[in-house]
């Protein structure tokens, strides 16, 4: 990660990064499987570089393992 880039990134960035609809990355933040917090008064989601990454390697792990089902 670059040093220029914040520690907790908006919702917005994880939608771009992963090219997903705003209803996918909340899907993602309720069901738990990316980690976020709310802060603020309006309750805004953000989340940790270092959680996006940990969730990009579990995909990849997942997909891993269904490939090697096969």
């Amino acid at each position: 990660m670059s040093g220029d880039l914040p520690k907790f990134v908006p919702l917005e960035y994880v939608m771009d990064e992963l090219s997903i609809s705003k209803s996918q990355a909340y899907a993602l933040v309720r069901t738990g499987e990316l980690k976020a917090i709310q802060v603020g008064g309006r309750g805004q989601w953000r989340i940790s570089l270092v959680e996006l990454e940990a969730y990009i390697e579990r995909c990849y792990a997942a997909a891993d393992a269904e490939a090697s089902r096969f």
